[in-house]
């Protein structure tokens, strides 16, 4: 296989770690793509400080690639743009993800689209591989490898994820144009099996790490995982985050990632693990925990909504709607959390986004 290059400053910044939201899909009254709304959202996540964005991933809907609907392409193209355009003025060199889902006929057409459209790396999905062995996915993660970098997913069975144990990591964490894992099953224990893998791999220097545990951000984002290879131990951490939760209050999670490298929550262990607790209650809200996460997209887009970036809560499924109580929940953290929104922020730059 041979070595894709990722500009340099690219692979810095996603070793050193960044706020990576996953990109909501903004649609009108008639479930028709907002162009409008669409480019504000990026807009947004990008002068909130992001250090990227991920495009068509679970929270932008896994639905825009059926062909009726058509907008996987013209999504990597928009976000496309828009990156290009805030490169240009601000001198700064963002991570484009696009997620890349299907057996491996479709992921591989998916990068090829991503590579054309400028993006650093594929988001790679697994679904698709629920009842396959190993070895099976680990050739159809070499073949994606050949096109495009690859940044690894393991995703929660709640919202489509299958279980990946530690000989799977080991064995894909060696595939050389990995460069990232985003870890998402939302269990402690499955947790550690990436960590396990990635260091057991050779490789730890070289993978970086992001949290997608949402219901864990800040405790992950604080964690050293110290472990024994090759007769030395090697100690590794979460540099950053690509999550659906931070797709809202995008501009307090920059903060919180910052302080977090800065060593501002490494002094009082109490206060830190009480905002740990803060953000995980406002996760609940958000992404409709105790409905088995069946309103984890509308909730998203309910926060938007009452910010202004986004009209209303439509999706592209209409059955898709908040649970019932979820719009309380959410009236609630912002009440009981108000210094974890950025409602002032939206508020200042609103009218320049939707421009």
């Amino acid at each position: 296989m041979s070595k894709i290059q990722i500009d340099k400053s690219v692979e810095d910044s996603l070793k050193k770690g960044v706020v990576i939201p996953a990109m909501p899909l903004a649609l009108n009254s008639k479930r028709k793509l907002d162009e409008r709304r669409q480019r504000a959202l990026i807009r947004y996540y990008l002068d909130s400080g992001s250090g990227g964005l991920a495009v068509a991933v679970h929270t932008t809907q896994f639905a825009v690639r059926k062909p009726e609907i058509g907008l996987y392409e013209p999504l990597l193209s928009l976000a496309n743009e828009e990156f290009s355009s805030f490169e240009g003025k601000h001198d700064k060199k963002l991570i484009r993800v696009a997620g890349v889902i299907g057996k491996t006929a479709q992921a591989a057409s998916e990068a090829a689209l991503a590579k054309k459209h400028n993006y650093s790396a594929v988001l790679l999905s697994l679904a698709a591989f629920k009842d396959s062995e190993n070895e099976e996915i680990i050739r159809h993660c070499k073949e994606i490898a050949e096109i495009m970098p690859i940044v690894g997913f393991y995703l929660q069975p709640a919202v489509g994820g299958r279980r990946l144990d530690v000989d799977f990591w080991r064995k894909f964490t060696a595939i050389e144009n990995v460069v990232a894992i985003k870890i998402a099953p939302f269990n402690r224990y499955q947790t550690f099996d990436v960590v396990r893998g990635v260091i057991e791999s050779g490789r730890a220097d070289e993978i970086a790490l992001y949290t997608g545990n949402d219901d864990s951000i800040l405790v992950d984002l604080l964690s050293e995982f110290q472990m024994e290879h090759n007769g030395r131990i090697v100690r590794k951490r979460i540099c950053g985050g690509l999550l659906g939760h931070w797709a809202v209050w995008t501009h307090t999670a920059v903060k919180l990632l910052n302080d977090v490298h800065s060593g501002k929550y490494d002094k009082d262990i109490h206060t830190t693990l009480a905002m740990a607790n803060r953000i995980t209650d406002s996760n609940a809200a958000f992404f409709d925990a105790k409905n088995n996460f069946s309103g984890c997209i509308t909730g998203l887009h309910e926060v938007l909504r009452r910010q202004g970036l986004l009209e209303g809560l439509w999706t592209l499924d209409p059955e898709e709607v908040l649970s019932p109580g979820q719009k309380e929940e959410i009236d609630r953290v912002y009440s009981w959390y108000p210094d974890l929104n950025d409602d002032s922020f939206v508020k200042e730059n609103l009218d320049k986004w939707l421009s």
